[in-house]
């Protein structure tokens, strides 16, 4: 059961420490995709500050495509390709990627015109990839390296709890 905690750190890294605690506990002793991807995006849109969409997509090998899962925020592109947008580039490379200025990136697929920047993490298990947690922000420059160390923390909180078919 989530108890609403307010997270008062007085710096990011800690905040963010204190975030994959209310995370752990709140995904204890379930391990389903859907229900604990929702538990995710709640939480972080709950928390994270000065943010327009946060939320999953999920790798379909048999499409060679990310598939929109589980998010807070305005309606959102259904399936993007390997190597397509900031998603599909953090996907391909499996590793984060922080856009500063989404206008300046080649190939971002704007799904909505108000997002600014965004930060993208891929979610790898056991060398496959699972998908990739994404979060714009209608403000440029957004995001930071605080900002990937405790989110890159959160998804591996999320694959300790989670079995993906």
């Amino acid at each position: 059961m989530y108890s609403e905690t307010k997270l008062e750190a007085t710096d990011l890294e800690r905040w963010y420490q204190e975030l994959a605690k209310q995370l752990d506990h709140l995904l204890a002793g379930e391990a389903n995709a859907v229900a604990n991807l929702s538990n995710m995006s709640a939480l972080l849109g709950l928390h994270l500050q000065d943010i327009n969409w946060v939320g999953f997509y999920l790798w379909n090998a048999d499409d060679g495509e990310l598939v929109l899962g589980p998010f807070q925020g305005k309606p959102a592109c259904i399936r993007i390709g390997l190597g397509k947008g900031v998603c599909g580039t953090a996907a391909q490379r499996r590793e984060t990627v922080i856009v500063p200025d989404v206008l300046a990136f080649p190939g971002h697929i704007a799904c909505d015109p108000a997002s600014r920047s965004e930060i993208v993490v891929p979610m790898v298990a056991q060398d496959r990839l699972i998908g990739v947690l994404d979060i714009d922000s209608p403000q440029p420059n957004r995001f930071g390296e605080a900002d990937k160390a405790g989110l890159e923390r959160l998804v591996q909180v999320l694959l300790k709890h989670t079995t993906f078919a």
